[in-house]
């Protein structure tokens, strides 16, 4: 337990030094939500019909965007890994083959953190005025540390799954466009029909109405609940389909 523990460490670090030094996944994952935010609350944001101001309204969703944004860089990085060699080099070297995984959890769970930090700091720049307790922002940071978390092992199967490097940077689509498929913009109540049924019940709408009413001082227990089973059952599925893609391929 120790090696693996040692070995999960140095594989974060490893992953972690990728992503600093590179460019595009820096912007991914941190700035792209930033100019989302601006672009959706100066642009748009006097175009649709909310309570309250639309930044207050804006910022869970973008909050989750930041979470979606950063995946692309995990499934590459995974499928890297897979398709270099460098899994071989691994083997040889007797790392922990759950260590490989777990680093590429980790690492994206810590990225997101820090996009999540630069886009709540702009938020509060931009006149974001939570009603938020000391005890409901620490429930809404822990749905989001278990959103990404979810997400995560959930994008390192997608990769692992991935024959080409192209195919991975693919897969994660249609997890950064179902923010915008979501409450995360406008209400779903003001959606189109079709739209309106997806919305609401795909997982994303409920993670950001918990975080909406704990931002609000007013938590929805149905909405947070929802968003703990979602997170949950995400999680078991890509934690045993990377588990299972990596003993079949490493």
């Amino acid at each position: 337990m120790s090696t693996a523990f040692t070995d999960s460490a140095i594989m974060l670090r490893r992953n972690f030094k990728h992503s600093v030094r590179n460019p595009v996944t820096v912007f991914n994952a941190i700035l792209l939500p930033i100019v989302l935010m601006l672009m959706f609350v100066y642009v748009f944001g006097d175009s649709f019909n909310v309570d309250g101001e639309y930044i207050d309204y804006a910022t869970p969703g973008m909050l989750l965007m930041a979470v979606s944004y950063g995946l692309s860089a995990t499934a590459l990085g995974v499928n890297a890994d897979m398709t270099k060699g460098i899994i071989n080099r691994f083997r040889a070297m007797d790392v922990s083959r759950g260590a490989v995984l777990t680093g590429h959890v980790v690492s994206t769970v810590v990225r997101t953190v820090v996009a999540l930090a630069a886009v709540v700091g702009v938020a509060f720049l931009m006149g974001f005025g939570p009603s938020a307790t000391f005890g409901h922002w620490l429930a809404a940071i822990g749905v989001l540390v278990l959103t990404a978390f979810a997400l995560a092992w959930l994008t390192v199967a997608m990769g692992l799954a991935a024959k080409t490097p192209e195919s991975a940077g693919f897969v994660t689509v249609p997890l950064i466009m179902l923010p915008f498929f979501s409450s995360a913009i406008v209400p779903a109540g003001q959606m189109g029909p079709g739209v309106r049924e997806f919305a609401e019940h795909q997982p994303f709408t409920p993670i950001i109405e918990s975080l909406r009413g704990f931002f609000t001082g007013v938590p929805s227990a149905g909405d947070t609940y929802a968003a703990i089973a979602w997170c949950v059952g995400i999680s078991l599925v890509g934690y045993v389909w990377a588990r299972s893609t990596f003993t079949k391929r490493a």
